[in-house]
């Protein structure tokens, strides 16, 4: 499961600019003076963003399927998705995060931290373990 969002990057000729629009996300906006600072702009933004409406408890917005000639799939930084990840799984199993701690044998505390963008730091031993508990397998990648 890999969380990434569509952004539609356009170059403005006249600002020698690329701007970055998440078409999912209102008010997700960056730019960039190249397609790399603009790819890696819109990474920054697109973290930030989510990381701020998770916080506040806001509902997530589900990545759309848009594709383009001018769309490139941009995934947020670690820290924010595997929190957001592991609470839309633990929500669909309706569990709780003290039913999770408890079959991982960590506290409710330890468990809420891996929910916390910015605080998750989860070991690969505890990524593996999570897998297990969701059903699902764990990969790497390395793009």
């Amino acid at each position: 499961m890999i969380l990434s969002y569509p952004a539609k990057i356009q170059y403005f000729k006249e600002d020698k600019l690329y701007m970055v629009e998440f078409p999912d996300l209102p008010g997700c906006l960056t730019e960039g003076e190249s397609l790399e600072d603009a790819k890696s702009n819109g990474k920054e933004a697109l973290t930030g963003y989510l990381a701020s409406i998770f916080e506040r408890e806001h509902k997530i917005p589900e990545p759309s399927k848009v594709k383009g000639r001018n769309v490139y799939s941009i995934e947020p930084e670690p820290e924010v998705s595997v929190p957001i990840l592991l609470r839309k799984l633990r929500v669909k199993k309706k569990l709780t995060q003290g039913d999770i701690a408890k079959v991982l044998g960590i506290s409710y505390q330890a468990y809420q931290r891996l929910e916390k963008p910015g605080k998750s730091n989860p070991t690969l031993k505890t990524l593996e373990r999570l897998a297990k508990v969701f059903n699902k397998d764990l990969r790497l990648e390395f793009a």
